[in-house]
């Protein structure tokens, strides 16, 4: 095997070059920066640790050894589509007996097709119902571990007539359950049962029908040749199928189950015959194959490990977690993902759900599963219903909510005849902004990735018109500053003028827009209006406790949500460069946080993500904790009065934030990390400016750094390495580099070209390996207590 000094800069391989578990065990990166490569003996060979990934994703799996009750218990799979959470089904006689165990149906693209009740009834998503395993004995125990590895369900459910051994899956590409069941003599005579569920909008057990509102007919349960179908007819026409099979092969018995929807022709029927009839033909370990390959390659575009092992679990079974709610191709994630339960949130929310779903994509280096820039760009048509007419002709928004294809029904639901909040209103109507802060996320698609098609097709052009709906309520106030009228500050309560939302997300767009502009070399008329605003915008309301909500409201009451706090994060436009900007961000934060009563998890996330930027990674890693033990679940999903998802996935980015942050050009290595983690390993951790970042910390101090550049863009990195330092290219030859100043330095890199950087005479060992923990931590899950 040649030394990696052979290996050119340029490779296209940016991934391992030596077998993982090779000499000393580990992965040794391409282009090493020509350190000499290790001879490795046949002993070290032999006892050579495994494959790191497999390392950290076996020790993160999930383990039950006490029997789930409910949906913040159990297992879950999915594939951005189709979903199942695995539970008790709850008894019948009172008592706390288990006599099956319910296998929830799930789809994220089932959804009713009524406007004229709005996106919570009209558009809602509908439940499908469940399969209950039901044993011949009373269950008496499990043992079950959710493999993230292979994103499947395995062991064994005991009964006093003996054993049922299962292996499940929610098949990553087919988009079918298969759950093989090999019975003892005993539990020969065990059963499966289809529950179809009420065809209604799950919002209906917590708010009152609006008027006129039906459930949907029954389902109907068909045969065809071999095949058990559920057909769900639709009033608005349509439908949705749950079509399943079970095949017996020696002494297991796998059941094979698929749903199709469809609006407004009845065409799903036979596309879910046809998928389970085609699924069924193959043993499941055959079925298996493909979907394990996936995952396998899936959680090797990165890596991440740290001496928490409970944050390090939690951490990778978020990225399980994403990949099995979303999909580019899949809808924007719901409250609850493909998950959908008993819910008064049975849409797509964005005022804030959203974008937090979907931030941990981009430093994990898992853009392929962005839905909210393919979804902005797919239906931008349909936004323009959701405003007011008089702004249709150039302005668009987002309302709160939507469904799976950005409608809100409010044309047709409600007396405004819009979804879009309208500047100015009194009583108050919705948010105006949520389109201008879910087109940061597509901004940091195209920051992580530097592809202008982003930039030029989606981006430019969508908050083009997201900022001109602003630029029509902007007027001069007799102090000559530009003033937004009364908006709604997501949650608070009550319209305010100069809301801080709003003023915060004018000012990233327009100065975003300005920057596009120049990027794209597009000479925009309205460019003049943009600097004006940047110029005359009046200031953000303060008070001696921090940012106010508006100019009319002050931040005096207890409020989850920091929708007055964006201009820190996540838009980074205040980040503590003067001593009193930073004492504002302080004393903003610490007033936020200080009133308990309805703080909730991402009340949490939001803070450790601040603190990461103000660098104090002890408060960071204070507030997880607070997160870890007041809020997550036993299974790792959250809850604020039904399911919803999007808390535990915003923890993994607060995460990325204590260990890498790359706003305002430059790349920051490890800037926030508790004294705790003396010891970190991350491995192509993708940044702004398409840089894949690999660094590992070793004893309190950052041994070396390794930036690869996809897309030939700027170069700056704050390395945190501390004294004299060596950089090399990807051939070890020594790198020109220039002082940055405040300990970063800029390298110019080429597309496909990489700098390491490490102590001057240093030679540190380039392998990429776990970090042992500090101490011991319980699995996550229902480990025996």
């Amino acid at each position: 095997m040649p030394s990696p000094s052979s290996r050119p800069s340029s490779s296209p391989s940016r991934r391992t070059v030596l077998a993982t578990g090779s000499a000393l065990g580990g992965t040794l990166l391409a282009g090493a920066g020509g350190l000499p490569a290790q001879a490795a003996s046949a002993a070290d060979r032999e006892n050579a640790p495994a494959d790191p990934w497999r390392t950290v994703l076996d020790d993160a799996d999930l383990v039950w050894q006490r029997i789930p009750k409910t949906w913040y218990e159990g297992p879950y799979l999915g594939n951005g589509f189709l979903g199942s959470g695995i539970y008790a089904e709850p008894g019948t006689d009172g008592t706390d007996t288990v006599k099956a165990i319910r296998f929830n149906i799930q789809h994220s693209e089932v959804q009713d097709h009524r406007p004229q009740f709005g996106s919570l009834f009209g558009l809602a998503r509908l439940p499908i119902g469940y399969f209950t395993l039901e044993p011949a004995g009373a269950i008496t125990g499990i043992d079950w571990r959710l493999g993230l590895r292979e994103a499947e369900l395995t062991g064994t459910l005991t009964t006093d007539r003996g054993t049922l051994t299962i292996r499940a899956l929610v098949h990553t590409s087919r988009s079918v359950l298969a759950i093989e069941v090999t019975p003892s003599e005993g539990e020969r005579d065990f059963r499966w049962v289809f529950h179809p569920a009420e065809a209604i909008s799950p919002r209906a057990a917590f708010r009152p029908l609006p008027e006129g509102y039906a459930a949907n007919p029954p389902a109907e349960i068909q045969r065809h040749d071999g095949i058990s179908a559920a057909v769900q007819p639709l009033l608005s026409g349509g439908q949705h199928v749950t079509a399943w099979r079970e095949r017996s092969r020696g002494s297991a018995r796998t059941l094979y189950v698929h749903v199709a929807h469809s609006y407004p022709k009845n065409t799903a029927l036979g596309r879910a015959l046809g998928a389970v009839r085609d699924a069924a033909r193959l043993p499941y370990d055959l079925l298996a194959a493909p979907h394990r390959a996936w995952w396998h390659a899936f959680y090797r575009k990165s890596f991440l490990s740290l001496p928490d092992a409970r944050i390090q679990r939690f951490y990778w079974i978020q990225l399980y977690k994403t990949a099995s709610a979303g999909r580019r191709d899949a809808p924007v994630m719901a409250t609850s993902g493909p998950w959908l339960e008993s819910t008064p949130w049975p849409a797509t929310w964005w005022n804030l759900n959203v974008q937090l779903e979907y931030w941990l994509i981009h430093g994990s280096n898992h853009l392929e599963l962005d839905a909210v820039t393919r979804a902005l760009s797919e239906f931008r048509d349909n936004l323009t219903a959701e405003m007011a007419t008089a702004y249709r002709a150039d302005s668009l928004g987002i309302p709160r909510t939507t469904d799976a294809n950005l409608v809100n029904g409010g044309a047709t639901s409600n007396a405004q005849g819009y979804g879009v909040g309208i500047p100015g209103q009194d009583p108050p109507t919705p948010e105006v902004g949520n389109l201008t802060w879910a087109l940061h996320n597509v901004w940091l698609s195209y920051r992580h990735t530097m592809d202008e098609s982003i930039l030029r097709d989606v981006l430019f052009p969508l908050l083009r018109k997201a900022v001109n709906y602003y630029l029509h309520f902007l007027e001069p106030g007799t102090d000559g500053r530009l003033h937004l009228p009364a908006t709604f500050s997501p949650e608070y309560g009550g319209n305010s003028r100069d809301c801080n939302y709003d003023l915060m997300l004018l000012t990233w767009g327009c100065r975003t827009l300005l920057e596009s502009a120049e990027l794209l070399s597009i000479e925009d008329e309205l460019a003049p209006r943009w600097r004006e605003v940047l110029a005359k915008r009046v200031a953000y309301p303060t008070d001696t406790n921090g940012f106010m909500i508006g100019a009319d409201i002050p931040f005096a009451k207890s409020h989850r949500h920091y929708s007055h706090l964006l201009a820190v994060y996540p838009l980074y436009e205040l980040t503590g460069r003067t001593a009193d900007e930073k004492a504002l961000i302080e004393r903003s934060l610490a007033h936020w946080v200080g009133f308990e009563g309805a703080l909730q998890g991402y009340t949490f996330t939001g803070a450790a993500s601040m603190s990461a930027l103000l660098g104090k990674g002890e408060d960071a890693l204070t507030y997880l904790g607070q997160l870890m033990t007041r809020f997550i679940q036993p299974n790792t999903m959250y809850k604020e009065s039904g399911p919803v998802i999007e808390t535990p996935l915003s923890a993994a980015q607060s995460l990325h934030d204590m260990v890498c942050q790359s706003w305002g050009g430059i790349v920051r290595v490890f800037p926030a990390l508790p004294a705790a983690w003396s010891e970190l390993t991350v491995h192509d951790f993708r940044t702004q400016g398409a840089f894949l970042l690999s660094a590992v910390r070793k004893d309190g101090a950052t041994r070396w750094v390794r930036l690869v550049s996809e897309a030939g863009a700027p170069c700056v990195v704050r390395h945190g390495i501390a004294g004299a330092i060596d950089v090399r290219d990807g051939r070890g030859r020594p790198l020109r580099y220039t002082d940055a100043g405040d300990g970063s330095i800029q390298v110019a890199l080429k597309k496909g070209e990489s700098v390491l950087i490490t102590a001057k005479g240093d030679r540190p060992d380039l392998r990429i390996t776990p970090v042992e923990p500090n101490e011991a931590a319980p699995r996550w899950g229902l480990p025996a207590r």
